[in-house]
């Protein structure tokens, strides 16, 4: 890819206007075994180089400990980059391995207080609900996240892996720019009924894993083989025994149309992201996590790849193939409750 900044798509109606790829930032601290953090400094300036201006953290990646360590590249950069941070994730004091969904209002100041304080800003430009608890009205939990804008603590408002009618609630309430769930080759649920709802709404998709976490890459091929002790895909039921062994076959095609381009398979499971946008007319910027300058390029390239009708026909199938759900506990996915 030339150094020449990537295309731009607006987040929402009246959202910041970004690049159509972002960069997704939990790696450089969580989740995927050891990182460089040199190498991660030195992949945000390249991402930024090349025209991704969306970065996404969360303050559950790592406890807090990723909005820190980007913390420095965003006041170094404040103008030209938009920064996506999330809550509802707590982790209690007494398990760190644990997650507890909260949406309740005292909960979410407490938390963008907390993500205001790690990232060392005023403001947060786009403030996600990272799960969403059902024993809170999803109005109430959105008329709280609506005063952290009146107040001028945020931005913009986005939500994660909601249905469909959830999104339309919380839509009623106050706009919301964006919808972040995953969406890829090996997990399509979200076509059903969220991408028609955003759609009519003028809501953008943020896709998260659009890489299927790696495995579509090729860079593994069996997470208990492959990947360290610490890397939380070892936990996912699609990378491990069977299942992996069954979902490596399904690369065959993203392989075949990557030679036929010259490219990598990363690079044509990407594309196929990207080229959402056309397929359901809606802004889809998804959001590949990395930690090194050289992907950072390899995905950017990404965007500049059409695939035609036959290549679109010839991956259609994979999805509906795919052995194993994308959590062992899928209550963390909106699928179920659609």
């Amino acid at each position: 890819m030339t150094d020449s900044r990537m295309a731009t798509a607006r987040l929402g109606e009246a959202g910041p206007e970004v690049g159509v790829q972002g960069l997704g930032c939990m790696g450089m601290s969580f989740a995927y075994g050891p990182s460089d953090a040199k190498e991660s400094r030195a992949a945000l300036e390249r991402a930024l180089e090349l025209g991704v201006t969306l970065f996404d953290t969360a303050d559950a990646y790592g406890a807090g400990e990723n909005e820190k360590f980007l913390s420095p590249f965003f006041k170094a950069n404040r103008d030209e980059v938009v920064i996506a941070t999330k809550f509802a994730l707590s982790i209690p004091p007494d398990d760190p391995t644990r997650r507890v969904i909260r949406n309740d209002p005292p909960y979410i100041r407490q938390a963008v207080e907390a993500s205001l304080r790690r990232l060392d800003v005023d403001v947060i430009d786009l403030y996600y609900m990272h799960r969403r608890d059902v024993n809170v009205p999803i109005e109430e939990t959105v008329a709280v996240m609506a005063e952290l804008v009146r107040e001028g603590k945020v931005k913009h408002l986005g939500l994660s892996e909601v249905t469909a009618d959830e999104l339309r609630a919380a839509q009623g309430v106050h706009p919301i720019a964006a919808v972040q769930s995953e969406w890829s080759l090996f997990s399509r649920d979200i076509e059903a009924n969220v991408v028609p709802a955003a759609r009519d709404l003028g809501v953008a998709l943020v896709p998260y894993s659009p890489l299927g976490r790696g495995f579509l890459t090729g860079s593994f091929t069996n997470a208990d083989k492959d990947l360290t002790s610490d890397d939380f895909r070892r936990q996912q039921p699609r990378f491990t025994g069977e299942n992996a062994a069954a979902n490596v076959a399904l690369l065959e095609p993203v392989r075949a149309i990557a030679e036929a381009h010259d490219a990598s398979p990363a690079q044509i499971a990407l594309a196929w992201v990207q080229q959402q946008t056309t397929v359901h007319d809606l802004p889809v910027i998804p959001i590949p996590g990395t930690r090194k300058p050289g992907r950072v390029e390899e995905n950017a390239t990404a965007t500049e790849i059409n695939l035609t009708a036959d290549e679109l026909a010839l991956l259609e199938p994979i999805a509906a193939k795919v052995a194993g759900d994308r959590y062992a506990d899928m209550s963390f996915a909106s699928a179920g409750r659609e």
